[in-house]
């Protein structure tokens, strides 16, 4: 490379530096006049030496040549070095369509006069536009880690279709709108304008109004903005400061095997066009917020369904059945569980029948957990279907156990039936046990006796027996039925001893004349402080008991005769 010679004819400092390298190098003096240059800065300048450097050089070249002529007048000379010394800083600017660095280096010695300045001009056109792709691709990275991060920390569809509107309007256009699948009649619609505000509604649309909208609702690819007249978005879309827009991209948002639903971005008038990267992102995101919203909506399909099903198999409420008061209470297994393998039922005789009983069922399924629910279900839908033969324990049992037998299942299940009948001011109870502990009676002085029923397990034997007992209960007495999670809990003092038939009874002897509610409470309550915070069986028991002659006082708890009461403050039938 041949360097042009300088207007006195010397070339001393450009010489061996200019020639090896391709690009372009002018030596300027402090008055701004070139002094020499390269034959690459004479094409690039279309310079020669002795012009002024104001004359062919671009602003930005001329400001930062000003800026350092005088050894940093600007108080900056520090980081200004001469005798040729490379500077750190670098000036950036344009020379026509293309990008330059100009990095300088300063001549001579301050002591002999005036510093003159080599510029070292590179063209940094392709390294610019690289950086600002790998700028523009670690923004959405991060927008995509963001959009990640906020969607999957919920799974409440409403809140999903929030965070996409919200993000893509803030990154990706100027409006989004969200549209969900059909719900009914209406779809779902979040809106996010400039302002940041997210709008829900629920909107009869017709999806032809868009075009692409559905396809995209059916998750096929998304038509190119270029062929969507924006001016043409219905009223439900183009809203409030974006009634005009410039542009429209629409695109799906694919779900776990179906569209989750579609996504519009909006840009304002006078805005550049989506470009064809910045629709490909546009999916890319759409992937992201699809499959969220996706769980989400499977989420609450299956809460709701789970909801139904539950319904079926939680136990009934409890007050009164038939003029009896009655109380019943259920733990399960598991603290986050509400239904296991131990279950009650009720139900009420038929009033058309004035012989009709009522009957309580207490049941234990081995095993625990949801699958001990499901079967407890089923024994529960049997025991209703049979309910017209109520009356005869044995048959009823016996229907049961051939269900069972034929069921695909290894489960059995232990049973005890309590048919109710009002007599005069007691009750009578007809007590069938089906391999299930017999119920135990606690009369208002304190007795505790256990009823004289046994019988087979259910779902074992193809051939049942049982023993039914008849109990007459008087005012206030009450019969106790009880599930094994009860006896069988493990805990105390050592954390391995059962709590046992014979300490029920114990302390059942302390309950005379309790309201079934405070029995039931207590037994419960006894049992849970015997296993503590160790796992423990299901727990279920139910209190029949013999509604009392006469009812308290509604003010002071005192009886007809005045003295005090030991259910004070209570209401007996």
């Amino acid at each position: 490379m041949d360097v042009t010679p300088a207007v006195n004819g010397s070339q001393d400092v450009l010489d061996p530096v200019a020639r090896p390298v391709p690009y372009a190098a002018l030596s300027v003096d402090a008055s701004g006049v070139i002094v020499r240059l390269n034959d690459a800065a004479r094409v690039l300048f279309g310079a020669a030496p002795g012009v002024l450097l104001g004359g062919v050089a671009p602003g930005w070249l001329v400001a930062a040549h000003e800026s350092l002529a005088g050894h940093c007048p600007d108080g900056e000379a520090g980081s200004c070095p001469v005798g040729g010394a490379a500077l750190d800083g670098a000036f950036r600017g344009s020379i026509g369509e293309r990008v330059f660095e100009a990095r300088p280096m300063l001549e001579g010695e301050e002591s002999a006069g005036p510093v003159s300045t080599t510029w070292w001009v590179i063209d940094i056109t392709e390294q610019d536009r690289l950086m600002r792709e790998l700028e523009v691709e670690r923004e959405r990275t991060a927008l995509l880690a963001e959009a990640s991060s906020r969607l999957m920390a919920s799974l409440n569809l409403e809140r999903c279709m929030e965070v996409t509107v919200r993000l893509a309007a803030r990154h990706l256009a100027d409006a989004a709108v969200v549209i969900a699948p059909r719900n009914g009649r209406v779809h779902p619609v979040a809106y996010c304008g400039p302002d940041g505000q997210v709008d829900h509604r629920e909107l009869r649309i017709d999806l032809t109004e868009v075009p692409g909208l559905a396809e995209a609702m059916q998750g096929f690819l998304p038509v190119p903005s270029r062929w969507i007249d924006p001016s043409a978005a219905p009223e439900w879309i183009a809203r409030g400061q974006m009634r005009e827009p410039g542009a429209m991209v629409v695109t799906a948002l694919p779900g776990h095997g179906t569209a989750a639903g579609a996504l519009v971005l909006l840009r304002r008038a006078r805005q550049e066009a989506f470009s064809g990267d910045e629709e490909v992102f546009a999916r890319l995101f759409a992937a992201r917020a699809g499959a969220a919203m996706s769980a989400a909506r499977m989420y609450a399909e299956q809460a709701a369904i789970t909801r139904t099903l539950m319904s079926e198999l939680l136990p009934p409420r409890t007050n009164e059945l038939d003029g009896v008061e009655l109380s019943a209470r259920y733990r399960p297994a598991g603290d986050g569980e509400l239904v296991g393998g131990d279950f009650y039922d009720l139900y009420p005789a038929d009033a058309a029948d004035p012989d009709g009983e009522s009957l309580v069922v207490l049941g234990d399924v081995c095993g625990k957990g949801l699958e001990a629910a499901v079967l407890t279900g089923k024994i529960r839908n049997t025991l209703r279907a049979l309910l017209p033969m109520a009356g005869d324990h044995q048959h009823v049992l016996e229907l049961l156990n051939q269900t069972m037998l034929y069921a695909d299942t290894t489960r059995f299940v232990t049973l005890v039936l309590a048919s109710i009948r009002r007599r005069g001011t007691g009750v009578r109870l007809k007590l069938t046990s089906a391999g299930h502990a017999a119920p135990l009676i606690v009369r208002t002085d304190g007795k505790v006796e256990m009823a004289g029923t046994k019988g087979s397990l259910i779902g074992v034997l193809d051939d049942i027996v049982s023993t039914t007992a008849t109990v007459a209960l008087e005012p206030g007495d009450t019969c106790l039925l009880y599930t094994d999670g009860i006896t069988e809990a493990i805990g105390g003092p050592l954390g391995s001893e059962m709590f046992g038939d014979e300490r029920l009874r114990v302390e059942l002897g302390q309950c005379g004349g309790m309201p079934p509610e405070a029995l039931v409470e207590r037994v419960h309550m006894l049992a849970a402080e015997w296993v503590g915070s160790s796992r423990h069986d299901d727990m279920a028991t139910v209190a029949i008991t013999a509604p009392r002659r006469s009812r308290l006082s509604a003010v002071d708890g005192h009886g007809p005769d005045g003295t005090p009461h030991r259910d004070s403050g209570r209401f007996l039938a």
